[in-house]
């Protein structure tokens, strides 16, 4: 469904992602997003029935407020609360306002887990890969999902960063109960200006799909597309 987020435009892997949640998951089954931004995949998950923790730490993604936008100029963008309100969905999401890094899974168990293109903002490159990506998985019970889209090297500078990464060694943090159930990957592609970045920019995108094994620890076979 269109949700008139910032980030509407934005390319995704997403579907792919619904299309294993709705394959793997009960009806009603429960969502985290991290990185929630304005709800750009938090609403359509609500809006699909299923429940949503919707885990974001920034002011303006959470409660609007102006933004510069490459076209519109200075703006007032609606944020989150605001968004779910409009829609009547906010009774089907849970709002987590805090810095993933610093929230304990423990406090939190879900049937899958997504994120967007998140841990390779620096802000998040305080903490290894490895510890981003385990504190996901340890959100996901047995028999759930896991489900990842990142940036993938562009610029020089790229290649020394472990936060820009590839499916092949992302999927190496998928072992024991873990079977990577999906990889892909685009060539390189212009985007178009956005919030955040004003002028057309070049990116390469990955994905991965795994799920939690609901019987307990067993090395999988990794299938990669």
């Amino acid at each position: 469904m269109p949700t008139d987020s910032l980030w509407e435009q934005t390319l995704t892997f997403f579907p792919q992602f619904v299309r294993a949640l709705n394959e793997e998951c009960r009806p009603g089954a429960t969502v985290a997003v991290i990185g929630a931004s304005d709800g750009k995949f938090v609403l359509p998950l609500a809006a699909a029935g299923y429940r949503v923790v919707a885990i974001e730490k920034d002011p303006l993604a959470l409660n609007g407020g102006e933004a510069l936008l490459p076209v519109s100029g200075i703006t007032y963008v609606p944020g989150l609360v605001e968004r779910l309100k409009e829609a009547n969905l906010h009774h089907r999401v849970r709002i987590v306002c805090a810095d993933f890094l610093e929230v304990e899974s423990a406090e939190t168990t879900v049937d899958a887990v997504w994120t967007s293109c998140s841990w390779h903002y620096s802000v998040n490159h305080r903490r290894p890969l490895s510890e981003f990506v385990g504190r996901m998985q340890r959100l996901v019970r047995r028999g759930g999902l896991f489900g990842a889209e990142f940036m993938m090297p562009v610029e020089p500078r790229h290649h020394s960063i472990e936060h820009y990464t590839a499916p092949d060694r992302l999927s190496r943090y998928f072992t024991n109960d873990w079977e990577v159930q999906l990889t892909l990957h685009t060539d390189w592609f212009t985007e178009r200006a956005h919030v955040g970045q004003l002028d057309d920019h070049t990116h390469r995108m990955g994905l991965l799909i795994a799920r939690r094994d609901p019987g307990g620890p067993t090395r999988r076979r990794i299938q990669q597309q």
